[in-house]
Parts: structure tokens; C-alpha cells; sequence
């Protein structure tokens, strides 16, 4: 059996462990399971190792610009297996990378050598770090409880120093002093900006102002109602452009049909409308006058749930721009008085100069006559 010989700086090879680690919700759902990628250079065997979400092609080019990082330089190969969120068709002659793991290796200026189908010795090295990692992060990690990626990647980074830093049995050294004398020296430098996992495509703006993508909706500046607009997706950001101008940038929503708007995108009316809440219309009745403020009590009492009762408020605070404080307050007290509480009801009172009129309280409404089929009460006793 033929012994590989490792070059200094030429390959790193990449996997993905078998076993996973839980990430807890601190809410007590479900937990989830976080997987764990590992590289590992060829000549020093100097390791890297995080974890990630998943094992899709986001997480898997994502690991792979870190873990460049974190070597400071470039190999000329990467040995991955085949896996495939790397490889889109395997083959021992001649396999088919995915697209943008092949656009990843040419902004770095690497080769990839996917190991062959059932050839474990192409990937020994992959193999032992896996193993590695296995033992001294995922079996060291399984008494303790994380509760997020963040929070258990740094567990990581702290075990993979220990080890990268422990001495080799059998030669002098370790993974780290070897890295330093052999692999890097060797490595290509970083290029100046890391890859960007970003994908492209084209929307047309609804006319809410939004955009569908990836089953979430996403704000444009109102006057592109109708336009088509390019739309830069990455793991963590939506970017929209129009005519090569950039007019959006977003947090990108996780899960299903989510709506992300800028309050700059609406138009003035939808802005000014947002801007009253419930709070606020209160406070403004009350500014106003105690007839008002009742009015709009009376208002949201009177439906079944409140919010029912905000557009009538908010169109009685538009009539506050036409009319004086007295005359509101006048309006208000009719409204009251009569039981005629609505937005309609006010609008008519001010047109038609009703609140000039003195307010007279209606009478009381008197007894019905007497008559041989009108029971009483007693009736019933």
C-alpha cells in the first residue's frame, strides 16, 4: 500500500464529523442539532474546526472562507469528499462540483480534488481529524448544555487550540509549530476581500411596495411600484437594486412569510398613519378637550375590540385640521349627547354647523300607556 507524502502548503482536507451536538432552546422546545466541520492541512496536520446550523452549501462555503482565515493563507488544493452540497455528481475520473463551490475556488485561486467513491485513504487525513475532533470536542462537550451557535463555537475555538498546541507522540512538536516552520510559509496569501456567497435574481415590486423572495416579502421605496428590480441574496442580507443603484438593504427573514419594511419606503399617507397609535390618539383627545377625549373613549368601547374603533379616531383627528379646538369640542359633545359616535357622525355635526346649536339633553322617555295587553312585572312574579 502506497504511503502518502504530504507537501508542505499543497492540500487541506474537509469534512464533516458524523455525530452531532445539540443546541438547547432555552424556552425548552426542541433542540437542534449543530454539525461539525473540520479541515486539516496535510503536512502539519494543523486543524480547524467550528460548527454550523447545517450542512447545506451556505454553511459548507461559509466554513471553508473561516477556516482559510484562520490558516492565513490559501493551499493549492482542498480534498473534500463527496458530499453533496461540494460535489453535484461523483465520479472517480471526473466529478461535477457544485457551481458556486467552484466560483469559491477560483476567487481563492484553489483546486478541488474530491476524494474518490470509497477511497478512504484519498481522505486518511480528513479521516483522522475527524476522529480527532470527535474525541477531544464533540465527546469533551457531551455532559455540557449550549444554547446557541455562537456560545458553543467558542467551547470550540478553545479546544481546538488544545488541540492544535498538544505534542505529538511520536515526533517532536506539535500541530501548531509544525504549521508555523512547514505549511505556512508555504500557503498563498489571502486575497484581499473573502468570498461572498451571494446570489442574484430579479423581482417585479409589488404594489405594497415589496418584493417576494424566498417566501418573505421585502420593502422598495414606494415609487417603484411595479418596476423590476435585481435582487443580491446572501446567507444574511437581501440588498435590491435598481438600474445598477442599490435602493434596499435588509436583515434576511428566517422562515415563512415574513414582511421586512423600511418606514422610509411607504408613502407619506401610509407614514402618518403608522404614526398614531393608540397611545397617541389618547393623549391627542385629551389635548383637545374632556368631550373628546369621552368620544374617543366611547369610540373604542363600543366595538367589539378596539382596534375596530382606530380609523374612526384617526379620521376625526384628520377633521381636527380643518376646525378649531372649540368647534371640535362642541362636535364632540353633540356626538355624545345624541349617542351619534362615529367618524361620519362628527364630519356631518362640523359641515352642517351643528355644534353651534346649544345642546339640549333629549327627555327622558316616558312610560308606555295603559292597556289591557301590556303586562307588568308583577305578571311574571
Amino acid at each position: 500500500m502506497l504511503r502518502q507524502e504530504h507537501k508542505a502548503g499543497e492540500k487541506v482536507f474537509v469534512d464533516w464529523a458524523g455525530d452531532t451536538i445539540p443546541i438547547y432552546d432555552a424556552r425548552g422546545g426542541q433542540a437542534q442539532r449543530a454539525h461539525l466541520f473540520v479541515a486539516v492541512l496535510g503536512a502539519s496536520s494543523y486543524t480547524y474546526a467550528e460548527v454550523t446550523p447545517d450542512e447545506q452549501l451556505a454553511s459548507w462555503i461559509g466554513a471553508h472562507v473561516r477556516a482559510f482565515e484562520f490558516f492565513q493563507g490559501i493551499p493549492k488544493l482542498v480534498v473534500p469528499d463527496n458530499a453533496k452540497t461540494g460535489v453535484t455528481k461523483a465520479c472517480r475520473y471526473d466529478p461535477d462540483l457544485n457551481p458556486t463551490y467552484q466560483e469559491m475556488a477560483m476567487h481563492y485561486g484553489v483546486g478541488v480534488v474530491p476524494a474518490r467513491p470509497y477511497k478512504p485513504r484519498d481522505k486518511a487525513k480528513a479521516e483522522s481529524g475527524v476522529l480527532l475532533a470527535e474525541r477531544w470536542i464533540i465527546a469533551a462537550l457531551r455532559h455540557r448544555k449550549f444554547f446557541s451557535i455562537e456560545e458553543l463555537n467558542q467551547t470550540i475555538r478553545e479546544l481546538r487550540d488544545r488541540i492544535n498546541q498538544r505534542p505529538f507522540r511520536k515526533r517532536e512538536g506539535s500541530r501548531a509549530s509544525q504549521f508555523m516552520a512547514v505549511d505556512k510559509p508555504a500557503l498563498n496569501p489571502l486575497p484581499a476581500d473573502p468570498f461572498d456567497l451571494s446570489q442574484w435574481c430579479r423581482a417585479r415590486v409589488n404594489i405594497d411596495y415589496h418584493i417576494a423572495f424566498d417566501t418573505n416579502y421585502y420593502s422598495v421605496p414606494y415609487n417603484l411600484v411595479h418596476e423590476l428590480v435585481e435582487v443580491r441574496s446572501t446567507p444574511t442580507t437581501i440588498e435590491l437594486f435598481y438600474k445598477g443603484q442599490r435602493v434596499a438593504s435588509h436583515s434576511r427573514a428566517r422562515g415563512h412569510g415574513h414582511t421586512v419594511t423600511i418606514a422610509e419606503h411607504r408613502p407619506r399617507s401610509h407614514q402618518a398613519h403608522l404614526e398614531w397609535t393608540p397611545s397617541r390618539m389618547e393623549h391627542w383627545a385629551q389635548s383637545i378637550g374632556p368631550y373628546t377625549a369621552r368620544l374617543f373613549e366611547r369610540i373604542l368601547a363600543d366595538k367589539p375590540h378596539p382596534e375596530m374603533g382606530y380609523r374612526s379616531c384617526l379620521g376625526i383627528i384628520r377633521l381636527a385640521g380643518q376646525y378649531s379646538v372649540a368647534r371640535m369640542e362642541a362636535a364632540a359633545e353633540r356626538a355624545l349627547v345624541t349617542g351619534a359616535c362615529r367618524y361620519q357622525s362628527v364630519k356631518s355635526i362640523l359641515k352642517n354647523s351643528l355644534d353651534a346649536l346649544p345642546v339640549v339633553e333629549p327627555p327622558p322617555s316616558s312610560p308606555p300607556p295603559p292597556h289591557d295587553n301590556i303586562r307588568g312585572a308583577e305578571y311574571f312574579d
